[in-house]
């Protein structure tokens, strides 16, 4: 799913630049490693914290799954930064220190750019807290409080000079809008004389600006089935993300008596980077979109008044904003003051040739993301869970939704722009000469493309476009805005449309065994035309073996597979796929035919060049050989999953050979290749009376290498297995290894 809140390091470090220049046998073992650091309670917690320790309840279950027992939201806050600081180390309080704009006065001059820009929008949105609920302010709050608790109680894993006295508005801050920095960076840079474009040593990589879902093994997959569709007859939601094994999903379940009841994923971070989960009622599950949010405007300077501008005839001052920041260096602090304009539209970005250029983007002073995020969690019908979603405080992604009811449901969400021009590139600038020219309003939400329990049964998302969502009925592909998302499909997502598209009637336990198919759709499509190519080279040897192995090759993945490996190298070497080139060569040098939306299930299909295709076969049979000593090596003796002791075979590939089940690799010493991203939490729940889910963190609840839940889950993940879930009271109990109450013991 894209995120609506860039990576904040990076996004603020360019955008300050352009603006201002099976589970028994381990519970013995994992309930001893709590006790490992005993007793360290601080005086100085008297007061909230202290009386917050009282009214909460950790209760660790199989695998270190924690489940937050509390008497109000405040408490069940502070537990939640408890435990993502207990398993994560420091990375969020770091993530709240950036929010709360003092990062530089712990890491020095290098986080300075990122404190002016978040002071930015901390000094446009700080008045709209007090008008938020007093239940999502409470959640802040006892988040902020369990991250200053934990601060004080292992102050030695802290950098010097870190704060712990942060605020329930620092934690709503990780959650604000930022303006697309690596946009802004490309458009000011295409006004510049190319002399002068890198003269302050920002590079052209996009990453600082590249969302979840731009690489092309990111991203997620999502199903829901309703009644129809299932051997229970009833609803059924699998959510199946596939990023870095580094994003910090956090499998939690949180309850507060007559408040919330919800199992789900609490991003690292914060308490609300919600991308999925479910309640007793419902569920839902974010994919990532392609949206546009933001637009550049040209207004025209005033030439008789210094920094003004001419809107509806009318000449209006920009406004000035002076901050001034603390900077740590050696053990002393400094201070640096920067001035920056802004417009009642948005952010100045550039001036030049009497224009003020200006950045509007959705958004931009919204806070109210956790509101909209803890109403869809504690929502007990679709009708409440869709109003929480016309809030439209959560700016982008699909959303695949089912409930208790036999609902299912999907929209291509998005605070999209509701343009009153055409739709124009990043690189144009629009003509603003007054209110008219601008856009002021979001297309409505019943008008966003979206499915509510369609023929067939089921709807999907692989992070193609909204079109394919369903089949069952006529597909159209007229968008009724411009600056919707036009038609795509990914083979992925044409995979994915294999296995659902039908009249099968799936248990739970049929969906999870779906879900981990490791067929390669790719082979389906070019492998006859790469066979025929290489035995019209006339092969000899190896080569010609090799051929024969793939005719035999089931079209799989899967760790025993043979003919797999030699697929892959050769689809790289073909394709130009280099890891400084993730997406190769384009597709009409690769394909005979590429993808037509007017054949959208059945293309790209072939072989652009044989000739090409051959000559590469031959080199990744002597690559395989090289590599790993013979070219029928298994696709599992190469292929591993490798965290802390654990290292077992696995079955998956990446998006450019068109599986569902994603997974990326790195290579190591010895020359096999270890996932480090792909699919990471995965779940998929059935709403009977009481939900009944399976799931499984692939890296674990803990990155901490000392943890006994930082590689628990590794193997169960290699083989395609998933954990039961622990929802009811019973079955927490049953399964439960520790019980604690976070702040209370220095436990780690």
């Amino acid at each position: 799913m894209k995120r609506a809140v860039l990576s904040l390091s990076l996004v603020f470090v360019a955008v300050l630049f352009l603006y201002g220049q099976s589970y028994l046998p381990v519970i013995a073992e994992h309930a001893a490693w709590y006790e490992a650091e005993g007793s360290g309670s601080s005086a100085k917690f008297a007061g909230t914290s202290s009386e917050l320790t009282k009214q909460v309840e950790i209760v660790r279950t199989a695998n270190g799954v924690p489940h937050i027992r509390a008497e109000n939201l405040k408490a069940a806050g502070f537990a939640l930064a408890w435990l993502q600081l207990e398993d994560y180390g420091t990375n969020t309080a770091m993530n709240i220190l950036r929010a709360s704009g003092r990062a530089a006065s712990v890491n020095g001059y290098a986080s300075l750019d990122s404190d002016f820009a978040v002071r930015r929008q901390r000094e446009k949105i700080q008045d709209k807290y007090p008008t938020l609920s007093q239940d999502v302010r409470d959640v802040y709050e006892g988040f902020a409080e369990g991250v200053n608790r934990f601060i004080e109680m292992h102050r030695a894993e802290f950098a010097a000079g870190m704060p712990n006295d942060f605020t329930g508005f620092d934690v709503a801050a990780t959650e604000f809008a930022q303006p697309n920095a690596g946009k802004i960076r490309r458009f000011v840079n295409s006004m510049r004389p190319a002399a002068e474009r890198e003269d302050a040593g920002w590079s052209n990589n996009e990453a600082d600006d590249a969302e979840e879902g731009n690489g092309p093994d990111d991203g997620s997959n999502a199903w829901a089935f309703a009644p129809s569709r299932t051997k229970s007859g009833k609803a059924i939601l699998l959510r199946n993300p596939h990023l870095n094994w580094n994003a910090g999903y956090y499998e939690a379940h949180m309850t507060v008596p007559g408040k919330i009841d919800f199992y789900g994923d609490f991003r690292i971070g914060g308490p609300f980077t919600v991308i999925g989960g479910f309640n007793r009622h419902l569920g839902f599950s974010t994919t990532n979109n392609q949206t546009d949010l933001d637009e550049i405007y040209a207004l025209e300077a005033d030439p008789n008044n210094a920094d003004h501008y001419i809107f509806d005839g009318v000449s209006v001052p920009l406004s000035r904003e002076v901050f001034s920041i603390q900077f740590r260096h050696g053990n002393a602090l400094s201070t640096e003051t920067r001035e920056f304009w802004t417009s009642d539209l948005g952010p100045v970005i550039h001036r030049a040739n009497g224009k003020v250029y200006i950045f509007k983007f959705a958004g931009d002073g919204e806070i109210r993301a956790g509101e909209q995020f803890l109403k869809m969690m504690r929502a007990g019908s679709y009708r409440e869970w869709r109003e929480a979603m016309k809030m439209r405080a959560r700016m982008n992604s699909y959303f695949t939704y089912a409930d208790r009811e036999g609902n299912i449901f999907i929209v291509w969400n998005a605070a999209l722009p509701k343009l009153p021009h055409p739709k124009v590139d990043d690189l144009t600038a629009i003509e603003a000469k007054g209110i008219k020219d601008v856009w002021t309003e979001y297309v409505p939400f019943d008008d966003l493309p979206q499915w509510f329990s369609p023929p067939g049964g089921y709807v999907h998302n692989e992070n193609s476009s909204p079109h394919y969502s369903n089949v069952r009925g006529p597909v159209v592909t007229e968008n009724k805005y411009p600056n919707f998302e036009p038609p795509r499909l990914s083979l992925r997502s044409q995979l994915a449309i294999q296995l659902i598209d039908n009249d099968d009637k799936y248990s739970l336990e049929d969906v999870v065994k779906l879900k981990h198919s490791y067929r390669a759709l790719l082979a389906d499509r070019v492998k006859d035309d790469l066979l025929k190519a290489v035995r019209e080279s006339s092969p000899t040897g190896d080569v010609a073996a090799a051929a024969e192995l793939l005719g035999k090759w089931d079209n799989t993945t899967s760790h025993e597979s043979k003919g797999s490996v030699i697929f892959q190298e050769w689809w790289r070497h073909y394709s130009g796929i280099t890891e400084s080139n993730r997406t190769g060569l384009p597709d009409a040098q690769r394909y005979a035919k590429v993808w037509d939306v007017k054949d959208p299930f059945n293309t790209p299909s072939g072989l652009a060049d044989p000739k090409r295709a051959a000559a590469s076969f031959a080199w990744a049979v002597d690559e395989v050989k090289k590599r790993w000593g013979s070219y029928d090596v298994a696709w599992g003796e190469v292929y591993r999953v490798r965290r802390g002791t654990v290292d077992e075979p696995v079955g998956g590939c990446g998006n450019d050979l068109g599986c569902f089940r994603i997974l990326t690799y790195s290579r190591q010493d010895d020359g096999k290749m270890a996932a480090v991203g792909g699919d990471g939490w995965v779940f998929a729940v059935e709403f009977g009376d009481v939900p009944r889910a399976y799931s499984v963190l692939a890296y674990g609840q803990s990155r901490l290498p000392d943890s006994p839940y930082h590689a628990d889950q590794a193997a169960m993940f290699a083989r395609g297995e998933m954990k039961p879930v622990a929802f009811t009271e019973a079955d927490i109990n049953k399964q439960a290894i520790k019980r604690y109450r976070p702040g209370e013991n220095k436990v780690r």
